[in-house]
């Protein structure tokens, strides 16, 4: 089946920035009296929802839990507002696919985080959609976010390819019916193999492949 919708995650995928993320929630976690290693991060939490990383940290039902995923956001936009963390590979790719493919971003960051970011690398206007973490009941490892970007795209799931990065993220994807690419990086590529396919990084070559 011919694809005819491409959805990208947002952290560690279109935007190269887990380390950056891995950084700020290490820092949150020993604020809050948790201390995390760089490998709990990534092994552990990385791909997960935002509220399911902040009850990590500081237990279901906490009325600290607001705060700090306020706290991580705002630390977030400080370090990446300017759109460095997707590169000038990726903008190309983008820009390729959009010329074959209805496109949407499904993340469990917040809307706040994604949109700047996507405006300051100039991408904003090639997206049909954008569904972040703040819009959905359940975020990924379930499948709500795919989903509904299905719903706004008019896209088959046979007919979507999901680039992911981690093992949540291709267990959402899988169960919303998509095709899945993992991109290396982020997990142990043990981790993705739910995936149809492993790659390095998402090019124009790769697309040209996929996309036909």
């Amino acid at each position: 089946m011919p694809i005819r919708a491409v959805i990208f995650d947002f952290n560690g995928t279109l935007s190269l920035d887990e380390p950056v993320l891995c950084r700020i929630y290490r820092d949150l976690f020993a604020e809050y009296g948790k201390p995390i290693s760089d490998r709990d991060y990534y092994e552990r939490l990385s791909g997960l929802a935002e509220r399911t990383i902040a009850e990590d940290c500081l237990g279901a039902g906490d009325p600290r839990i607001p705060a700090f995923i306020r706290e991580r956001i705002d630390r977030y936009r400080l370090s990446v507002a300017d759109g460095s963390t997707v590169t000038e590979a990726m903008r190309v790719a983008v820009a390729f696919a959009a010329e074959r493919a209805r496109l949407a971003i499904v993340s469990g960051a917040a809307r706040e985080e994604i949109v700047p970011v996507v405006h300051a690398a100039g991408l904003a206007n090639l997206f049909a959609a954008v569904v972040a973490d703040d819009d959905v009941e359940r975020g990924k490892p379930e499948p709500e976010g795919y989903l509904r970007a299905l719903e706004t795209l008019g896209a088959a799931a046979g007919e979507t390819l999901v680039f992911e990065d981690t093992e949540a993220g291709v267990a959402a994807a899988t169960a919303a019916g998509t095709r899945v690419v993992a991109v290396l990086g982020t997990q142990a590529p043990e981790r993705l193999t739910a995936a149809e396919e492993l790659v390095e990084r998402v090019d124009v070559p790769l697309l040209r492949r996929l996309l036909g």
